[in-house]
């Protein structure tokens, strides 16, 4: 690698590291971004596997959340790109021991709902942080808060409610419109993002990074080489930090290892299968398909079925079950999908799904160790010291963990890298 380097080297070719090489150029300067894998688009990354018939798959984030607020949203609108509002296309199937729940069950549901919701962002706002469990306590007795409790808690921030920052959680709830990209959200950042980008260079991991160099310079250590900058910004995830895959010299101060340690990563797994005969489970298109949980120890499973009318289910589970199947292996993985399936729709419904499935398996990849960071309780505050920038502006860090609104989204991993790119022009 040339030892000569641009001003500014960012570290990960995400959507934070994108947005954040983009907003240097745009105030006319020299940016580099170093990517330790062969692609950009980090944890938004789009394929066409031969298991879904060469159809766009979405291994991690998939939708454009808070889309008022989300500038991906305006780049993909000004680019003519297809978007979809979920709420308005997507139907929903709740069953309940086996069975279509009744429309009073169904009314049932989206009271308890309205109410424990409500109750713990009233809890959020008032008092102490505590855990997103323990302000559901309360509500141990309703027959709905374990169903609940798994899609704010594993399915929508890959976290258990047991170990989820109560304040976190209702800060980063997402209240707004939400759009699908059905090419692909990761295929979009990739067209629209990395060019703005300007120069990438793949496969360079950074092993070290020395942040107070004499004469106010940053050293990176490369897979490639030694690379000299004034300043760096850092945009890989909690879990890549937390185990020490980018050494810094000198260490860290405490409260950003503190920062660190407090954001851990959350999983939400995907297993993705084929439909033999679509038409067979009678199921309308990007239809949500779900069972009630009996106790708050049951696993949670959501079926994403035919999306956009596609043949396929998408199915995903998050928090410690995606963690333990991660561990266990991906014929463990599919075995507990689809025992879910049957336990929904019966013995004869596995042989709707075609053999061979996708996984995704952003648990066990080394250069992302998770799928996205969540705070534990009492920690609240995390996210805005780990975006305090370090060294005068010389070393910051970015991406969906520093961002306190839009926590664990593309939106929020673009903004927090635009912001530090901006923090950083200001000091250095």
């Amino acid at each position: 690698m040339n030892t000569s380097a641009p001003e500014i080297v960012i570290v990960g070719a995400g959507v934070a590291g994108l947005a954040a090489a983009a907003a240097v150029r745009a105030q006319g300067r020299s940016a580099l971004v170093l990517e330790a894998k062969g692609r950009v688009g980090g944890r938004a990354w789009t394929t066409r596997p031969a298991e879904l018939g060469r159809v766009p798959f979405d291994h991690g984030a998939s939708w454009l959340h808070e889309a008022e607020q989300n500038p991906l949203a305006d780049l993909a609108k000004a680019a003519g790109r297809r978007l979809l509002d979920t709420e308005r296309m997507r139907s929903r199937r709740l069953f309940v021991d086996g069975r279509l729940a009744t429309p009073a069950e169904e009314d049932a549901y989206r009271q308890a709902y309205d109410a424990i919701v409500a109750s713990a962002h009233a809890r959020a706002a008032q008092g102490p942080d505590i855990s997103l469990a323990e302000a559901l306590r309360p509500y141990a007795d309703n027959p709905w808060a374990p169903t609940i409790a798994a899609w704010e808690g594993a399915i929508i921030a890959a976290a258990d409610a047991e170990v989820l920052s109560l304040k976190d959680w209702a800060v980063n709830s997402l209240e707004g419109q939400n759009l699908a990209v059905p090419d692909g959200l990761g295929a979009l950042v990739a067209d629209l993002l990395a060019p703005r980008a300007g120069d990438i260079r793949l496969n360079c991991p950074v092993r070290l990074i020395r942040w107070q160099e004499p004469n106010g310079a940053v050293v990176l250590e490369t897979a490639r080489g030694t690379l000299h900058a004034r300043a760096a910004i850092v945009t890989v995830s909690t879990g890549v930090l937390a185990a020490g895959g980018i050494a810094f010299r000198p260490e860290l101060p405490a409260p950003t290892q503190e920062a660190i340690h407090a954001l851990p990563m959350g999983l939400l797994s995907k297993i993705a299968f084929r439909l033999r005969e679509p038409e067979q489970s009678g199921l309308p298109a990007s239809c949500a398909i779900f069972r009630q949980r009996r106790s708050f120890a049951e696993p949670a499973v959501i079926f994403h079925a035919r999306p956009f009318g596609r043949d396929s289910v998408v199915s995903f589970f998050g928090g410690r079950t995606a963690w333990d199947l991660a561990k266990a292996g991906p014929q463990a993985a599919e075995d507990f999908v689809r025992a879910e399936w049957r336990a929904i729709f019966g013995a004869g419904a596995d042989a709707w799904l075609a053999p061979g499935a996708v996984h995704t398996e952003w648990g066990t990849d080394p250069e992302v160790l998770g799928a996205y960071c969540y705070a534990r309780p009492g920690q609240a505050e995390a996210r805005a010291r780990l975006a305090e920038p370090l060294a005068e502006g010389r070393l910051i860090f970015a991406g969906e963990a520093c961002h306190t609104g839009l926590g664990g989204t593309v939106g929020g991993a673009y903004l927090s890298g635009w912001e530090a790119a901006q923090l950083v022009a200001s000091r250095v």
